[in-house]
């Protein structure tokens, strides 16, 4: 189990706090993160990779969870940011960062874009040829990379986020890569990185190696064409988390070892690279949950649990077949049997887990905890039906602070313009006192 979450007496407390109390003081659904727990997932992998390879980084990709008090976290441990668009570069600055502590891989960026990348002193990691032209017409940047599709990508959480191979859409395929470069060199920029991002939480070693040596066999005879220094090299991210029970955690040992070693291996007489690697659901997955409750209990063609836990709040399990573990507190000893879990979205697809063992007594009322909800569970929902993002709190040295409030009907409603025929109405009499 994993070690924030502790049942004592069929009682739920994470980190210490009873869930109901929890409940109790900021309401459901709510995210819930571990201080503790985030920076531990962090130095497990900054110590392994410093281990085997000294001129190593992280870079936290910060769209797994963008709450700035956790990104904060991870800051002052050392990490960067890898900001997938402009306003991530913002988040990063507002946390104090700032040239190459941010890495900007963007996709299918607008001349706006780039422009406001460029100008931040960020890092440029360009996802397509196409897009270097438009960037040197804006400046030209002292260190550029380029993402690199090897034709090869895998996850354990389904295709829609295995991020390179034939059916991906990012990155350059590898017969471009010699030309890109040699565009790069010829407009005078100096200094060269390499980037790369192929899945998503992977559990197997074996694989780390693999891509890094597939990317290594692209590169290296093309940097030695033209005659330049690999600056750094980043693998992106795609260190897993067990979902399921039976699944084994990734040995972050034996990844950062067999990564070295192969880096070392295929650039033997040449100097070695700064190592970079973007993690994020492996630093911040395993230290959330989500917290809701049970409205109802349907007994019809299926037995169905109706939660204020909706797609809206939690999108995985709709978007990707996800399997988040499920805990009811004051009844994880009792007899088991098959229930669906759904939200409040009039939305078939809102029925998010069809089959799934839990207490045969859960009723309404019962508090559940859901696991590993950190990374991509807040930063993915959304306001949709009327029904509105959860609360975030973070859980730091054994006490809990609000981190980002739940949203209201004043929220829903506050960029609504209105036109001169609502001018009468109560729309406007409600935007005037509640925006006060």
């Amino acid at each position: 189990m994993n070690n924030m979450i502790k049942i004592t007496d069929n009682e739920i407390f994470i980190e210490g706090i009873d869930v109901k109390e929890l409940c109790e003081q900021y309401g459901t659904p709510l995210y819930v993160y571990s201080s503790k727990k985030i920076k531990e997932n962090f130095r497990k992998v900054l110590v392994a990779g410093q281990k085997y390879y000294p001129n190593f980084k992280l870079f936290y990709a910060i769209k797994a969870c963008n709450n700035p008090h956790v990104a904060d976290l991870l800051t002052k441990e050392g990490t960067g940011i890898d900001a997938a668009s402009v306003n991530e570069i913002k988040l990063a600055k507002l946390l104090g960062l700032s040239g190459d502590r941010i890495m900007f891989s963007g996709n299918f960026l607008s001349d706006e874009d780039l422009k406001e990348g460029f100008e931040s002193g960020a890092i440029i990691n360009l996802d397509d040829i196409s897009l270097l032209p438009r960037l040197l017409s804006i400046g030209i940047p002292e260190i550029i990379s380029f993402r690199i599709n090897p034709g090869f990508g895998d996850s354990t959480v389904g295709e829609g986020v295995t991020t390179a191979g034939p059916k991906a859409k990012f990155g350059l395929h590898k017969n471009d890569v010699y030309d890109a470069y040699k565009r790069a060199k010829d407009a005078g920029i100096k200094r060269f990185g390499v980037h790369m991002m192929t899945g998503s939480c992977n559990l197997e070693p074996e694989y780390f190696i693999k891509i890094t040596e597939l990317l290594l066999d692209i590169i290296i005879p093309i940097f030695k064409r033209l005659q330049i220094e690999i600056d750094f090299i980043d693998l992106g991210g795609g260190l897993g988390i067990p979902y399921v029970d039976e699944e084994e955690p990734l040995d972050i040992d034996a990844t950062m070892k067999g990564v070295s070693d192969k880096i070392k291996q295929k650039m033997e007489g040449f100097k070695l690279p700064q190592l970079y690697m973007e993690p994020a659901r492996y630093f911040v997955g395993n230290a959330g949950v989500l917290i809701g409750k049970v409205h109802a209990i349907k007994n019809g063609y299926s037995d169905i649990v109706g939660t204020d836990i909706s797609m809206n709040v939690l999108a995985r399990p709709v978007m990707y077949d996800a399997y988040h573990h499920i805990y009811v507190r004051g009844k994880e000893s009792a007899p088991r049997q098959s229930f669906g879990v759904c939200g409040q979205i009039c939305e078939n697809t809102d029925y998010w887990c069809r089959d799934r063992q839990l207490p045969k007594t859960i009723d309404e009322g019962d508090i559940i905890v859901i696991r590993d909800a950190g990374a991509y569970g807040f930063g993915m929902s959304y306001e949709y039906n009327g029904r509105l993002r959860a609360a975030e709190v973070l859980i730091e040295n054994g006490k809990s602070k609000l981190i980002r409030k739940r949203e209201t009907f004043e929220d829903m409603i506050r960029n609504i313009e209105l036109s001169e025929e609502m001018n009468n109405n109560n729309l406007q009499i409600w935007q005037k006192e509640l925006l006060i």
